[in-house]
């Protein structure tokens, strides 16, 4: 098949050169339209939370609390890196649309929800159809702008995603709160709904811009194969496995992390082990197959592989501390869910910041890896200065040391989408992309195991050191399980039903032995209460040192990512793509083309994706090769 590179540049996201092909105001669309897709599908993430507790009281099923959450992450990173490889295959604006209109429908049938089951079935929905977009914004950012350009504009998605996480919880109690009324349809015991309706109008304007505005040959596909011919190469097998394997493992991490299961228990092992198998068959069925959805030469690149680490690393501790500043802030120093909310804005502000500073210096040299190796520093030095809190800390010393972490932490957001990017061939720029969300993912669950387990155990621990044993001994186990939750400290209600059913049961106890006067009935609430308060000291006290010792891990995963980001090597980044066509001409294609530099020795080797040399399709492959990245 002959060489279509220079008669198909009009297929192509940009002509020879720098040249792009959406411009003005299809390219503003098109750019909205993709960030308000990563913006409702990031928040998503993170908005139920703080709207659970009026979601139970609405539809009952406390037993189903986790699985709201649950089922949304399992579809949504199941998703990733098998829309990923598929988008490199077909193209990406269909699948694109397909995710957005799905989220769109999960939002909808979410908002309307009757049941807890429902709800969850709903919530998969949803996460399907997010999967699909985290997947692919990044990717379409890729195809539209050549390497250099992408700079300021991974920046800007990756502020965007990280703003996302972080406002989550705060809007998520916003509506739950002051969501307005609309009939029958959302009560005032039904605010929640807004939680998801919200999505609709933004979700809506997203696919109709996608629609019109996105070609649909925006990218450069990686086969010329039609029909069942291209159906056949699908690598089913892989998908399944992939699939599986994240899905078993996000549950016995889910399961260990919530203590819902002991991490020694049969049920928590069992499925962990289950979910190693499956890593290693879908790995041995990915150096075989003849389109992986994970592409294994691409670990070969020490670039991409550093930044999988980090992109692990970086989520790792982003989760470690969107979930346990807003606790520590609610919980200890008493602030209030509202101004909780406003008290974190510099974490939120300064990622902003850091970001845009970054994307302007790597825009401005083409170089990141010192940017990241900074950026590691200082959000290593914010965590540091984190794990110094305790409950006489001021607000003041807290929001400069969520600053510090903050400018510390965005670089991340603008460089790892970059450098994997630019390190991989352009015909694999949808399966590298998604393997970077993939693992970030797979790090998020992971690091809210971890940082949970410890948080939980050092918090069980430690209050029995500090509650009288007088009182434990006066509480039945299900009683001072229920006084040392720490929804006591951010729930003023829920701590008042907690005093309330104790008096009660104090005074049912007392009134087995004679009538009980009202004297006597005050005095023994008064003890009840004194006992009470003395447990909520104890526990504010326990629950700052738990959150401590949680900070500490995650800075250590700092401290590694100060470390990995010493191996993420420069790649100068271009302004233009390298031309190359589809699969079958037997041209090199991708941004790389069919040779690349081995990292670690300076070699020419065999790129990922690319046809071995001494076979059928790489008979004709040329002898001299650049590398995309400029090496």
């Amino acid at each position: 098949m002959e060489n279509t590179s220079s008669t198909n540049w009009n297929a192509q996201p940009g002509a020879q050169g720098s040249g792009r092909r959406l411009r003005g105001f299809a390219l503003f669309s098109v750019l909205a339209a993709l960030m308000l897709t990563l913006l409702l599908e990031a928040l998503d993430q993170t908005v139920v939370g703080t709207a659970m507790p009026r979601i139970i009281a609405s539809l009952n099923g406390f037993d189903l609390y986790t699985w709201v959450v649950t089922a949304y992450l399992l579809a949504s990173v199941t998703m990733v890196p098998i829309v990923g490889k598929l988008s490199d295959q077909f193209g990406r604006k269909w699948f694109l649309i397909t995710g957005a209109s799905v989220f769109l429908l999960g939002s909808i049938l979410s908002g309307a929800a009757t049941s807890m089951t429902e709800l969850i079935a709903f919530r998969a929905l949803q996460g399907l159809g997010s999967g699909i977009g985290i997947a692919l914004v990044f990717t379409v950012i890729g195809d539209i702008f050549p390497p250099a350009e992408r700079a300021r504009w991974q920046g800007v998605f990756g502020v965007v995603y990280g703003v996302s996480n972080f406002l989550g919880p705060t809007l998520g109690g916003f509506l739950t709160d002051h969501g307005p009324l609309l009939g029958s349809l959302v009560t005032d015991a039904t605010r929640w709904r807004w939680v998801f309706y919200v999505n609709v109008p933004i979700a809506l304007l997203a696919v109709l811009a996608l629609l019109i505005y996105l070609p649909a040959d925006i990218s450069q596909r990686t086969s010329t194969y039609q029909g069942w011919a291209a159906i056949r190469r699908i690598d089913f097998l892989g998908a399944i496995l992939v699939a599986s394997a994240a899905i078993t493992l996000l549950l016995g991490l889910t399961w260990g992390g919530n203590a819902i299961y002991a991490w020694n228990s049969a049920q928590v092992i069992g499925i962990l082990a289950a979910a190693a198998v499956l890593f290693v068959l879908f790995f041995i069925q990915e150096s075989r197959a003849i389109e992986p959805v994970l592409p294994l030469d691409l670990f070969r690149n020490r670039v991409f592989s550093m930044a999988l680490l980090l992109s692990f690393l970086q989520l790792v501790v982003l989760i470690g501390l969107i979930i346990y500043l807003p606790l520590f802030l609610q919980g200890v120093l008493g602030i209030s869910p509202t101004n909780s909310g406003a008290a974190i804005t510099p974490l939120t502000v300064s990622s902003v910041i850091g970001g845009t500073i970054a994307s302007i210096l790597v825009a401005r040299f083409l170089r990141y890896q010192a940017v990241t190796i900074i950026g590691a520093v200082v959000l290593t030095a914010g965590i540091f200065l984190l794990t110094t809190i305790s409950p006489t800390i001021s607000v003041p010393t807290m929001i400069l040391f969520m600053v510090i972490a903050g400018l510390g932490i965005a670089p991340f957001f603008t460089v790892l989408q970059l450098a994997a990017q630019n390190a991989v061939p352009r015909s694999q720029l949808g399966a590298g992309t998604a393997a970077v969300r993939f693992v970030g993912q797979i790090g998020a669950v992971i690091g809210i195991a971890v940082v949970g387990t410890v948080v939980n155990q050092t918090l069980s621990s430690d209050i029995l050191t500090r509650v009288p044993a007088q009182t434990v001994q006066q509480m039945t186990p299900a009683g001072f399980k229920v006084a040392t939750d720490p929804q006591i400290l951010i729930n003023s209600a829920y701590r008042d039903s907690v005093v309330q059913n104790a008096q009660k049961f104090a005074l049912q106890g007392a009134s087995q032995h004679g009538q009980v006067s009202a004297a006597m009935s005050a005095q023994i609430s008064q003890q009840v209460t004194q006992s009470l308060n003395q447990v909520f000291d104890a526990l504010k006290t326990s629950l700052t040192i738990a959150i401590q010792h949680g900070l500490i891990v995650i800075l250590a995963f700092a401290i590694l990512m100060i470390l990995a980001s010493l191996f993420l090597k420069d790649i100068p980044l271009k302004n233009q793509w390298e031309t190359g066509p589809a699969e079958g001409s037997g041209q090199p294609s991708g941004e790389a083309t069919s040779q690349h530099l081995d990292s670690e020795t300076g070699q020419k080797q065999w790129g990922a994706g690319d046809p071995n040399p001494g076979s059928q399709a790489g008979q004709n492959a040329p002898s001299q090769g650049n590398w995309s990245s400029g090496q």
